[in-house]
């Protein structure tokens, strides 16, 4: 089960369309990459490859 993640100011902001966009904040706390592609992700997933960056 994942474990529930409070959401706090910074962690997201509504994108022009109404979508909700999580912030590197916000997935730095999760703590792991869902390999979504999402648009402010600090683990480097790339979608085109299937694969993150490794420091």
């Amino acid at each position: 089960m994942k474990k529930f993640i409070p959401l706090e100011e910074g962690d997201f902001y509504f994108s022009e369309e109404g979508y909700k966009v999580f912030t590197k904040q916000y997935h730095l706390k999760r703590g792991y990459c869902c390999e979504s592609g999402c648009r402010h992700c600090p683990f480097g997933y790339n979608q085109k490859t299937n694969a993150q960056r490794h420091s």
